[in-house]
């Protein structure tokens, strides 16, 4: 029911948003947009994940390779970018009128998609100890990005505060408070779900449990065991072998 809902509700608004060309103009649709068909491919690798059982963690099963996993990252990163759209939005006007055009946002969503799965990329051909490094620094600049957003939310709840002090009761004030209001609430819905699990993540990569789990879960080179009952087994065949 929830990869059903999830592509229905995804979809639509992928739908919605590419037929009509004036919402196309718009950057925040354009961001919307981004998110919404990495919730659709969500949703489709949600049929995946239940008919083949899949478990990408060791022990791997039917595994995707980190595939769909990957399409929180572009949500994140998404996230990111539509943040610091609404701060030069508000802090730099003058900045923001002149070089955030429609063709800059429309860049800045394909290389989210780009960055993360280069990142996937890139770990499947680099030795084991390097895709290991990769995923902990990927891991922990999800928590650099969770302070980004905080501090630049925080910036632009003052700025924007300080704007509706100065400006008389009307439309472009009721605007600015709706604006705000979104904001505050879309940030802490955000921190709320998937705070504790990123938090949880980048606490584990740093006490190195999440090492030994992705080195279990990508391939481990024959003859080269990990577990100590291997090395048991290889120093008493030394030891037999010497005798």
């Amino acid at each position: 029911m929830s990869g059903i809902s999830t592509v229905l509700v995804a979809g639509s608004v992928v739908c919605g948003i590419i037929s009509t060309r004036a919402l196309l103009t718009q950057h925040r649709f354009l961001f919307m947009l981004n998110t919404s068909i990495s919730d659709t491919l969500t949703g489709c690798g949600m049929f995946y994940q239940f008919l083949f059982d899949v478990r990408e963690d060791y022990p791997p099963k039917n595994g995707t390779f980190y595939i769909l996993p990957s399409l929180l990252g572009v949500n994140i990163m998404t996230f990111l970018f539509a943040q610091f759209d609404r701060y030069f939005a508000v802090c730099h006007p003058f900045f923001y009128s002149r070089h955030i055009t429609t063709k800059v946002v429309i860049c800045v969503t394909v290389y989210s998609w780009l960055h993360v799965y280069s990142l996937l990329v890139i770990q499947r051909i680099v030795p084991l100890s390097k895709a290991v490094d990769i995923a902990v620094y990927s891991r922990i600049s999800i928590f650099v990005i969770i302070i980004t957003k905080l501090s630049m939310t925080v910036k632009l709840f003052f700025v924007v505060r300080f704007q509706l002090l100065r400006e008389p009761p009307g439309p472009e004030r009721d605007s600015k408070k709706e604006s705000l209001l979104i904001i505050i609430v879309v940030v802490v819905f955000f921190l709320l779900f998937w705070g504790p699990s990123m938090c949880y993540t980048v606490l584990s990569s740093l006490t190195g449990k999440h090492n030994q789990r992705s080195m279990h879960s990508m391939s481990i080179p024959v003859g080269k065991p990990l577990t100590s009952s291997g090395r048991v087994e290889n120093t008493v065949e030394q030891n037999l072998q010497s005798t």
